[in-house]
C-alpha cells in the first residue's frame, strides 16, 4: 500500500516581511478588483488552449490590461523555468506590459521564503499559477505549521488589494479551501471514501483538510472535471468532508469570482466547455448492497456567459441562452463506463434533449463491484441551448450513485 506523503517537518526560516516593506517597484497599475476588494479569482479548470483569448483576455484586463505585471508561479510543474516560460509567452501575446517568473521550486529549499522572490511578488498586478501537481505548491510556499511562506505572504497581500489570481489545473486547485483534494478517481473515490494526505496513485481520494491558499471557499473545488470523469470522486470527498457544494470546472473553461469570500462574492463561466455545481443540500447518504450510496445531489452545468450566486445559490443565465425544445426520442443506450471522458455529461444533455425519457442510468467500467450513476429530469429540471443548436447547459438534474 501507497504510504502518504506530508509536509516535511522542517524548521522553517520564516521572514518576517510585508508587501509595505518589501524593497522593489509599487504596483501601480489599475486593477479591476481594487475598489471593491480582493481581486478576481479565475478557476481554470486545466487544458487551457494557447488561442483562448476569452480566458487569457479576462485575467490580463483585470491585471491592469497594457500595465499589467504578471507574476507566473509554476513551483507545480516538474520543470518549473519550462512551464513558466511557456505560460509567459501566451500572457504577453495577449497584452501583458511584463511577465516575469517568481522562481519558487520544491527543488530550491527556502525559495517560498526568499526575500528577493517576495520582493518580486510584491511588485506584480496579477499572479498566474501553473499546472502540475498542487501539493508541490503547499510545500514549496506554506509552512508545515500552516502559515503563509513569505511569497505567499506578498501574494496574498497583493490579491486582497485588487491584484486577480489565476490558476490552471493544479494551479486552480491550489487556491482551494478546506479539504483540498490531492488525487484520486471517482470509481475507487466512491468504492473507498476518502484519506487525508497525498498519495501517488489515483486508486487513493486523498485530500488536504488545511486546504491550498483559501482564495476560494464557497464549496469544494475540483479540475479538467468532465475530460476525467470527476463528479463520483467530488461528490464522495463533499459527502465525507461535510460540504454542500462542488464546483466542478471543465477544460478549456473559466470560473471567474469577483468578491471572493464576501457576502457580494458571485461568478461567471468563460471559455469552451462548462461548470457544473452539484448541489448538496437535499442528498441523502446511505448504503445499498453494504457499499456507499448517495441520492438527491441537484446538478446544474453551465457555459459560457452564465453565471452564479453562491449566496443565494442562483443561476443566471446568459445573454445568448434560450430554454431548449425536447427531440420525440428516448435516451441514448447506457454508458458502460460512466466516468470515462465526457461520459457523464454527455449522457446528462442527451437526456435533456430525449423528450421520451425522464431518467438515464451508466455504470462503472469497473466491476469490483460495479457501481450505476443515475440521472432524473425533476419538476425544477431545464435545459438550454444556444445557437438553435441541442442543448448545452441545464439546471437542477437529479444525481443518485449506488451498487447494482
Amino acid at each position: 500500500m501507497t504510504r502518504p506523503k506530508f509536509l516535511p517537518l522542517l524548521t522553517a526560516l520564516i521572514i518576517t516581511v510585508t508587501a509595505a516593506a518589501l524593497p522593489g517597484r509599487a504596483a501601480s497599475a489599475d486593477l479591476a478588483g481594487s475598489a471593491s476588494g480582493p481581486g478576481a479569482v479565475m478557476l481554470i479548470g486545466g487544458a487551457l488552449a494557447d488561442d483562448n483569448s476569452a480566458v487569457y483576455g479576462e485575467f490580463v484586463r483585470q491585471a491592469g490590461g497594457s500595465g499589467a505585471r504578471i507574476g507566473v508561479l509554476s513551483a507545480s510543474s516538474a520543470s518549473p523555468h519550462w512551464a513558466a516560460n511557456q505560460v509567459g509567452k501566451v500572457l504577453e501575446r495577449y497584452g501583458a506590459a511584463e511577465v516575469t517568473w517568481i522562481p519558487v521550486s520544491v527543488k530550491k529549499k527556502g525559495s517560498g521564503d526568499d526575500a528577493a522572490n517576495a520582493a518580486l511578488a510584491a511588485s506584480m498586478t496579477g499572479f498566474f499559477f501553473a499546472g502540475g501537481d498542487q501539493f508541490r505548491y503547499v510545500e514549496s510556499m506554506i509552512h508545515a505549521d500552516g502559515s503563509d511562506g513569505a511569497v505567499l505572504a506578498a501574494i496574498r497581500q497583493r490579491f486582497q488589494a485588487g491584484a486577480p489570481v489565476a490558476g490552471t489545473s493544479a494551479g486552480m486547485q491550489i487556491f482551494a479551501g478546506p479539504d483540498m483534494i490531492t488525487g484520486g478517481s471517482s470509481y475507487y473515490g466512491i468504492r473507498d471514501g476518502a484519506r487525508t494526505g497525498y498519495y501517488d496513485t489515483d486508486e487513493i481520494l486523498g485530500y488536504w483538510p488545511a486546504g491550498g491558499f483559501n482564495f476560494f471557499t464557497s464549496g469544494l473545488v475540483d479540475t479538467h472535471f468532465d475530460a476525467r470523469g470527476r463528479n463520483g470522486r467530488s461528490l464522495r470527498l463533499a459527502a465525507d468532508t461535510g460540504h454542500d457544494r462542488v464546483y466542478g470546472v471543465g477544460e478549456n473553461t473559466a470560473l471567474v469570482v469577483t468578491g471572493a469570500g464576501t457576502a457580494s462574492e458571485t461568478a461567471r463561466v468563460v471559455g469552451t466547455n462548462g461548470v457544473s455545481i452539484l448541489d448538496l443540500r437535499s442528498a441523502q447518504v446511505g448504503a445499498v448492497g453494504g457499499h456507499w450510496s448517495i441520492s438527491g445531489v441537484r446538478w446544474s452545468y453551465l457555459t459560457d456567459g452564465d453565471s452564479y450566486d453562491p449566496g443565494r445559490w442562483q443561476v443566471t443565465k446568459g445573454a445568448t441562452s434560450v430554454p431548449a425544445s425536447p427531440h420525440d426520442r428516448a435516451a441514448a443506450p447506457p454508458s458502460t463506463d460512466v466516468f470515462g471522458s465526457y461520459a457523464l455529461r454527455d449522457a446528462a444533455l442527451d437526456l435533456a434533449d430525449a423528450g421520451r425519457s425522464t431518467a438515464t442510468t451508466g455504470t462503472t467500467a469497473e466491476s469490483g463491484p460495479r457501481f450505476v450513476v443515475g440521472l432524473t429530469k425533476g419538476a425544477s429540471f431545464l435545459a438550454y441551448t444556444a445557437g438553435g443548436a441541442g442543448p448545452a447547459s441545464f439546471t437542477d438534474l437529479t444525481v443518485s450513485i449506488q451498487v447494482g
